[in-house]
């Protein structure tokens, strides 16, 4: 009987022990209860999710701004095309309404036709500093002045001919092209550029606008006529080389030369 009672006891105090032992997980759940505070960082979140909408919301402005400039860029890309495209249909469909009545040459405003008027006139008012020749127009004063000037900057490529100015030279690069793209409607005759036709034109109109103030022979075209005042003059600046025989005229003195050669 004792043997059991002492069995009885240590089992009794091994429970007791072991129901502390049991009861002991209090405080660890205390400590598993604990992370309130951890559950409040949890909830921070919230907080997280406010700045990342303020965050897109910035995202998404700066993605409209974007948009709106890519637009704004499309519309001035289309402005400027539109602008371009209005120039030149302008300069395609250009209207001159102002016509001379002594060439029948037109112009599109009528200052350009009061200065060209001066040209049948024979009034010069612009005069050249250098060498006293007298022009209608100032513009072609300047432009004569660059013939003084030893400049010619321009060259040719293909010859290597200079001059004075690069309109001159995009001019003389057409004979080596041989392009001629403007053709007279009256006898077919083609030209490297407008303003020759537009002398040439003349030929048919049968206009004879200038008039030499020594003989009262007159020429359709200035030129013409400056070749022939020439003629009154005893002035022969065109020597030849081979025999020293003079010429009034640059191409009396081409014509001579090869038959000079040719003896």
């Amino acid at each position: 009987m004792m043997f059991v009672k002492e069995e009885n006891e240590e089992d009794t105090s091994e429970l007791e022990s072991w129901e502390i032992k049991q009861e002991e997980p209090e405080s660890w759940r205390i400590k598993q209860e604990e992370p309130e505070s951890w559950r409040i960082k949890q909830e921070d979140p919230e907080s997280w999710r406010i700045k990342q909408e303020e965050q897109g919301g910035l995202i998404q402005v700066k993605e409209e701004r974007q948009d709106l400039n890519e637009v704004e860029e499309k519309h001035q890309d289309q402005k400027d095309h539109d602008v371009n495209e209005e120039r030149s249909v302008s300069c395609s469909s250009q209207i001159r309404p102002f016509t001379c009545s002594q060439c029948g040459k037109s112009f599109m405003c009528k200052t350009h036709l009061k200065k060209h008027i001066l040209v049948h006139t024979g009034i010069k008012s612009f005069s050249c500093s250098q060498c006293g020749k007298s022009f209608a127009q100032k513009g072609h004063l300047t432009v004569h002045l660059v013939t003084h000037s030893s400049e010619k900057p321009f060259s040719c490529s293909e010859c290597g001919k200079s001059f004075t100015r690069k309109g001159y030279l995009k001019t003389h690069m057409l004979i080596h092209s041989e392009i001629k793209p403007f053709s007279c409607s009256q006898c077919g005759k083609s030209f490297i550029c407008k303003g020759i036709l537009g002398k040439h034109m003349l030929i048919h109109t049968g206009i004879k606008s200038f008039s030499c103030s020594q003989c009262g022979k007159s020429f359709t075209q200035k030129g013409q006529l400056n070749n022939h005042l020439v003629i009154h003059s005893s002035e022969k600046p065109f020597s030849c080389s081979h025999c020293g025989r003079s010429f009034t005229r640059k191409g009396n003195l081409e014509t001579h030369a090869k038959s000079c050669l040719t003896i």
